[in-house]
């Protein structure tokens, strides 16, 4: 071959690999390489996590987030190249990058697949947000045809596996918006984009498409099963910390208490009954006016001695929380101090009338507006008013009410406001994390003395880490409404923050006009609160009318009675909730619980939207439909001349015990329950160690003597844990835990040694030991003769029963 054919064949082979055989640069965390005009980064953050970055060829920026905390940590990782496709191996995953494509796709150690994109499933088109170039980012995925997925947030559909939607991501009063979802296939995925965002599944594709970002950003997480995807979250966005040990009572609030004597009233009339609470919530207007809405401090003349008031309901061993908000009326110190930094957003948020009323009387706008929560500076003058104003008082914690926030009439202008970090467009969905973050980071810079509570009315991803329980919105009196509850609170669970709750009753009970006098809207109340009974926190709130126990009738009436009845089941269950909150805080565990999470092989149990497990032992089967009212009538007497039945379903695999008789059902089969309206019905997993605390009027009250209930049919552990409750000493190692051991076919108990210790601890413990069956063990009661008494004095002891 002469020089010029040699030329040819060196220039020809040059232009070959070029074009078929793809370069990449290895980094720190893993590759770097540009596909189809595509930059594509794939980075390891740890065995089990990979961070996605695809962004137009040479395109500059610079990526910050807000939602993940972590560091990528150094990982072993080999790296090869097979015909077509780039491999990435850790000791948990292997991704694959198709050289051609650019489509990445994911498998298990074992070469299982999990989830891959599709092919040119990135596309970015043209957008000018305000003055910057950007663009509309999407990304498409492959699923499997029946592979359930689950979480997105919170929306009130009454869907449970996540499949065949197409949702709008944008943060809303009844909309929690989280661009996560996980799958049964034991993977999870976050989309990191803080714009409105559409998730659209289909029979073709499963995608997330972003109003705008610089790139498409995703992290991809290998945790097994459920358990292990939220612990891989919790992980990459932070750790739940402890709440104090008074939140897992029961909690009274209503729209509003208008004084400080009525208000300390309620805490009064609870004590005086017997009925237990533990906190009470004061909502808006302690400060007076509209134009001094949210003022943080107490501006109302029916609140005249605001620290007088909290210490009698200290006095009374109860707590308060009290609503504070996203905005500021014009007539406040921090709406001046906000505007003089230029740090108030101009669109419309509640309320818009300075009178109050509805409908808003919009000749006297309130000038209310919505405080810059991006902007760190305004974090701290957000804070230093509340410290001063509120905090320095003595309130136990927060309200935040509007934390999406409230944004009505929308308009693209409103979208174009400029904030701290960028366009409100841009960052509109993480709202949420700022400001509660605000609230928890400078109180936990003020004290430790007091753990943060922060009840909040929206979520983003991450923000289990800023001592948060959010709460579904202003939902409605109505049987569908409180049905759409439990899938609503199991898939925001599913998105790693595992502190949820609603409104026990519905907010607003406009469906029934005579309101409280209404035995069906009574029905209604008794089946919503024996759900509220098993959600991470126990609240009775609503507008339109009361709530308090006594509202309903007097001892002896079966409203009143079935409220109570439940109220004394939480109190009693305090100490099984609060070792499963340490659970969540140790071991990333999650407390509500989708049936995905404890029975992923049993395909019956994935779709199910009406059950769940509250922690690992409780199968929950809340009453969603009247059964003694009618609808057709004004105000329909209660018959109880037949009882109810709910049809429930048992997960296949284990054993069930009925909590009310102790009688064991096989799993795996469909059955009835009778239901008066006293009853919920309630199983137990076989192999469970339940502890119950004793009946008392206040979680703090006392502790011992424990029942420590046994569910047998199986093997089971649990740890008792305890601390000193309301402080972050647990943070130093100043806790205690107790394990307790069932042998199902030697029927023997060990009770391990206790391990850890802290000021004021019980030495000796008293525990009553039942081991559940027909005759004993069953209901709220503590059992009279149990099977063994123990006093335990921190050493380890086996218990044959």
């Amino acid at each position: 071959m002469d020089t010029k054919g040699l030329l040819f064949l060196a220039l020809f082979t040059a232009i070959y690999f070029t074009s078929f055989s793809q370069q990449y640069q290895r980094t720190d965390l893993g590759i770097k390489t540009t596909i189809d005009q595509l930059d594509v980064e794939l980075q390891f953050y740890s065995p089990e996590i990979v961070r996605v970055l695809k962004s137009p060829e040479g395109t500059s920026f610079e990526t910050k987030s807000f939602s993940v905390v972590k560091k990528p940590e150094k990982t072993e990782l080999e790296i090869s190249e097979k015909d077509d496709v780039i491999i990435l191996s850790s000791s948990k995953v292997t991704i694959q990058l198709n050289k051609a494509t650019g489509k990445v796709s994911f498998f298990s150690s074992d070469h299982q697949p999990l989830l891959a994109e599709k092919d040119y499933g990135t596309q970015f088109t043209p957008f000018k947000d305000v003055n910057e170039d950007s663009h509309i980012v999407r990304q498409a995925f492959k699923l499997d045809k029946d592979e359930a997925i689950y979480g997105l947030g919170q929306f009130q559909d009454g869907k449970m596996a996540q499949r065949h939607e197409r949702l709008y991501l944008l943060q809303d009063i009844l909309i929690t918006a989280i661009p996560f979802f996980q799958s049964v296939k034991g993977y999870g995925l976050f989309w990191e984009n803080y714009s409105p965002t559409y998730f659209t599944d289909n029979p073709h594709e499963t995608s997330f498409e972003s109003t705008v970002g610089d790139c498409a950003d995703y992290y991809f997480m290998y945790g097994g099963n459920a358990d292990g995807v939220i612990a891989q979250m919790r992980d990459l966005t932070g750790q739940a910390p402890m709440f104090p040990y008074w939140t897992y009572g029961y909690w009274q609030s209503k729209e509003r208490y208008k004084s400080q004597d009525e208000t300390v009233g309620v805490v009064k009339k609870y004590r005086e009954l017997k009925v237990p609470l533990d906190g009470i919530i004061q909502d808006w207007q302690y400060w007076g006016d509209n134009y001094h809405w949210n003022a943080m401090e107490f501006g109302n003349p029916e609140f005249p001695d605001p620290k007088n008031m909290i210490g009698q309901i200290h006095d009374l061993n109860a707590h308060l929380i009290i609503s504070i908000w996203s905005s500021f009326g014009p007539k406040t110190k921090p709406y001046k101090e906000l505007e003089e930094n230029d740090m108030l957003f101009d669109f419309k948020t509640w309320p818009l009338s300075g009178k109050d009323g509805w409908p808003p009387d919009m000749e006297h706008p309130s000038g209310v507006r919505v405080y810059d929560a991006y902007n760190p500076k305004a974090r701290e003058i957000y804070w230093k008013h509340l410290n001063s104003g509120i905090f320095s008082q003595g309130v136990d914690g927060w309200w935040m009410d509007s934390t999406e926030p409230d944004h009505f009439n929308r308009q693209d202008n409103d979208y174009n406001q400029k904030t701290y970090l960028g366009s409100f467009r841009k960052y509109r969905n993480l709202y949420p994390l700022m400001t509660v973050g605000g609230v928890y980071s400078h109180q936990r810079q003020t004290t430790s003395n007091k753990r943060v509570f922060i009840l909040t009315r929206s979520a983003f991803a991450g923000q289990q880490r800023y001592g948060a329980n959010s709460w579904s919105g202003d939902v409605v009196s109505d049987w569908p409404v409180l049905r759409n509850q439990i899938s609503a609170g199991l898939n925001f669970s599913l998105c790693g923050i595992p502190y949820w709750n609603s409104d026990i009753g519905g907010f607003f009970v406009s469906k029934y006009p005579e309101k409280i006098k209404d035995p069906a809207y009574k029905e209604l109340y008794v089946r919503w609160l024996q759900f509220g009974t098993f959600c991470p926190m126990m609240r009775s709130h609503g507008t339109d009318t009361p709530r308090e126990i006594y509202q309903f009738g007097e001892r002896g009436t079966w409203a009143f009675d079935a409220i109570e009845k439940y109220i004394n089941l939480r109190c009693r269950l305090v100490p099984y909730i609060y070792s499963t909150s340490w659970d969540v805080t140790a071991n990333a565990s999650t407390m509500m619980r989708a049936l995905v999470m404890d029975f992923a092989d049993d395909k019956k149990a994935l779709n199910i939207n009406d059950e769940y497990m509250f922690g690992k032992s409780f199968l929950v089967c809340p009453v969603t439909e009247r059964m003694y009212t009618k609808k057709d009538k004004v105000l329909p007497p209660a018959d109880f001349s037949q009882t109810g039945l709910r049809e429930l379903y048992l997960p296949a695999d284990t054993k069930w015990i009925d909590f009310w008789t102790g009688k064991t059902f096989a799993g795996g089969q469909s059955i009835e329950k009778s239901t008066p309206i006293d009853i919920m019905p309630l199983y137990v997993k076989a192999g469970s160690i339940v502890p119950m605390g004793p009946f008392v009027q206040y979680a703090n009250e006392k502790i011992d003597p424990t029942e420590i209930r046994i569910y047998p049919g199986a093997d089971g552990s649990f740890v008792l844990y305890d601390d000193e409750k309301d402080n972050y000493n647990y943070e130093k190692g100043l806790y205690a835990t107790v394990e307790f051991k069932w042998d199902d076919n030697n029927r023997t108990l060990t009770i391990g040694e206790r391990k850890g210790e802290f000021p004021g601890m019980l030495k000796q413990r008293t525990f009553h030991v039942v081991v559940v069956g027909e005759k004993m063990g069953t209901g709220i009661e503590p059992t009279e003769n149990p099977s063994k008494t123990i006093k335990y004095k921190g050493k380890k002891m086996n218990v044959k029963l």
